[in-house]
């Protein structure tokens, strides 16, 4: 019989492990880094792949997001016990339980459309149109380009982003350890979601510290260095030397947030068992 929410126990933790959830994810990664590059790679290339899937492509990728996730978390598992991460572990999730993974593509994909759904009670539509036609036939580029910028500059259109973000809160917290929880501790979709967004609601310092770092380390820090070079260096070679510096950052730092949330999950639901030596 399947263990009810809250029979899957968790620990609370102070809001500095968020950063440590960061730092040892990227130990991880540092040990192994073309191995988790490459899975990483294949994991866009199939998100790609299935874009072009007729009539479903533009949601099967949010909603074989979990099925992929238990890749990573398949890849990070074997590395914690002195293997390799391959990207055959991409795959793993398709050998488990495929049913529940995918219920939580479906719980991530209802939630995101209620979020942004709710932007309407606010902007009148504005930003669930753009989103919906980013890219209207009858305008060329330069009214694409100013279409965005005049809709994202709205003010009643910005009120509503942070209302869709407010909105999206519960189902990133109910979705953030639910595919470990599916995997690791055979629990049901629903069984899952509740306990992670338990354990979400109980860690919110820790989850705090987390964003905020991924925000300083994945967006303000690289757009501080672009704004740099192309200060300090003309275009167009600037927007060229931005690119080949940014890329392979942004690579290893995505790969890193992927390791974190086995990282993570492995110090909230199994603070007991202490992670294995990063083998340098």
């Amino acid at each position: 019989m399947s263990a009810a929410a809250r029979d899957i126990v968790f620990t609370r933790h102070p809001g500095s492990r968020g950063l440590g959830w960061l730092k040892e994810s990227y130990a991880m990664f540092r040990t192994a880094r073309l191995a988790w590059i490459l899975l990483l790679m294949t994991y866009y290339l199939m998100l790609l792949f299935a874009d072009f899937i007729p009539f479903i492509g533009g949601l099967a990728a949010p909603l074989l997001k979990p099925v992929f996730a238990v890749g990573f978390l398949a890849a990070a598992w074997t590395q914690e016990r002195g293997g390799a991460p391959a990207v055959r572990q991409l795959f793993q999730g398709f050998r488990s339980n495929v049913f529940a993974l995918c219920s939580l593509g479906v719980v991530f994909v209802l939630g995101m459309m209620i979020a942004v759904g709710a932007t309407a009670a606010i902007d009148g539509g504005k930003l669930f149109d753009l989103i919906a036609n980013p890219a209207p036939q009858d305008l060329d580029q330069d009214a694409v380009a100013k279409r965005l910028s005049d809709t994202l500059s709205d003010s009643q259109v910005q009120l509503g982003m942070l209302l869709a973000a407010l909105c999206a809160i519960p189902t990133l917290l109910a979705l953030w350890w639910a595919p470990a929880l599916v995997v690791f501790q055979d629990a049901r979709a629903i069984t899952a979601l509740a306990a992670s967004l338990r354990a979400a609601l109980a860690n919110w310092r820790p989850i705090l510290r987390y964003v905020v770092s991924v925000f300083f380390f994945g967006g303000l820090l690289p757009t501080l260095a672009g704004t740099l070079i192309a200060l300090v260096v003309p275009a167009p070679v600037g927007r060229a030397l931005a690119l080949a510096l940014m890329l392979p950052y942004m690579l290893c730092f995505v790969a890193t947030l992927h390791i974190s949330d086995y990282v993570s999950y492995r110090d909230v639901f199994h603070s007991d068992e202490a992670m294995a030596p990063i083998v340098k």
